[in-house]
């Protein structure tokens, strides 16, 4: 027994997301009941995702025979995020866990991975192929080398060090996973559920799983485009609560294009025969905004609703602090010597540093994401 207790009776609410998997199916349900018992009870809720296969005919008949299993169904394929949005809003169960229905995964490792939820130390516990634990079909080096990067890149967003991001098993508290909503339709699914997870600081526990791998021939789905969007999922779903350096780096791109527009417009109007107190400024306007929206496009996903005037104050006031050193950085500089170039682009410098940190801590504050810590408790 933890220090936090253990649930001795708990009901599993497993989801099952389903697409042309009429194969498999009835397997992967039995191998399901099979881990249930008089101190575990299951809810098995099949979500067919517009099969056109047989697939809703074995869910049927698996429900007839067993009162343990529902089924929902979807008119049209919308994707494995689709199935598991509908499946998670039906659970009722203390904890709810993701089982594919390829028989890629072994539904005994489930026990092991509620063992943590249970003993009331974990809130969300992910299953790795990448530990040591039980057998692994050998299967495509590419594909597993997608998968550690896109765990890295996840990692990084997200100040987890996990070994399998892409994991099918994943295993929540039911309040945890109710919590959110997908948004997600596809693969992308996984890496926004660990972004999600990851910024609400519970504790997270990763346990070595078996896998059975399938290859395409036999049914795999996921492919390539999966994959980028999976990059794709890492950045909507992390930047705005990425550990600091990351926005930064993040903010240097965003910064860098503001500040080719700065420079560029400003020599375009400099050498066009305006004033330098006309030229910096009109140019830093344009900048400004263009990082503006940038910001809340790329990093920051502010929704700048202006509810508040002391919001809309405390903006207009960093840009216009900066828009003041700016100009005084780059008619300093001019006066001391240095070319316009030279001058306007010590002036960014210097503004990009300020600007970030304005944006970051006063206009779009919010909280970096990562690990559960005792104070969050």
């Amino acid at each position: 027994m933890s220090r936090y207790g253990h649930l001795e009776h708990a009901t599993l609410s497993v989801v099952v997301p389903c697409y042309n998997e009429q194969a498999t199916l009835g397997s992967c349900i039995q191998g399901l009941l099979e881990i249930q018992d008089v101190n575990l009870t299951l809810e098995i809720i099949v979500v067919d995702d517009g099969s056109r296969d047989d697939s809703i005919a074995v869910a049927q008949a698996l429900c007839a025979r067993h009162q343990e299993v529902r089924l929902l169904e979807h008119e049209k394929n919308m994707g494995k995020g689709a199935a598991l949005r509908t499946g998670f809003a039906q659970a009722t169960g203390d904890f709810v866990a993701v089982q594919d229905a390829d028989l890629e995964y072994d539904p005994q490792d489930l026990k092991r991975l509620l063992e943590p939820l249970r003993g009331g130390v974990a809130d969300v516990v992910f299953g790795s192929r990448f530990l040591s634990h039980g057998a692994h079909r050998v299967l495509y080096f590419w594909h597993s080398l997608g998968n550690s990067f896109l765990t890295l890149i996840s990692n990084i967003f997200t100040d987890l060090n996990l070994t399998d991001m892409e994991s099918c098993y994943k295993v929540f508290r039911r309040e945890i996973i109710q919590s959110f909503e997908i948004e997600e339709n596809r693969f992308g699914v996984e890496p926004e559920m660990v972004a999600k997870v990851a910024q609400m600081r519970v504790r997270i526990y990763e346990m070595g799983i078996s896998y059975h791998g399938r290859t395409y021939a036999e049914g795999k789905k996921i492919g390539a485009r999966d994959g980028f969007r999976a990059l794709y999922a890492i950045l909507r779903y992390n930047a705005h609560k990425a550990p600091l350096p990351v926005q930064f780096l993040l903010y240097l791109f965003i910064g860098g294009i503001a500040a080719a527009a700065n420079l560029g417009i400003f020599m375009a109007l400099f050498h066009a025969g305006y004033a330098v107190h006309a030229a910096a400024p009109a140019a830093f306007v344009i900048a400004a905004t263009i990082n503006y929206f940038l910001c809340v496009l790329l990093l920051f996903r502010h929704n700048a609703q202006w509810t508040t005037w002391k919001e809309v104050a405390v903006y207009l006031a960093l840009v216009f602090g900066v828009a003041v050193l700016d100009l005084v950085i780059t008619k300093g500089l001019l006066v001391a010597g240095a070319g316009p170039a030279a001058a306007k682009s010590m002036a960014i410098l210097c503004g990009l540093l300020l600007n970030f940190a304005g944006r970051k801590y006063f206009v779009f504050y919010e909280p970096s994401s990562g690990p559960w810590s005792p104070q969050d408790k």
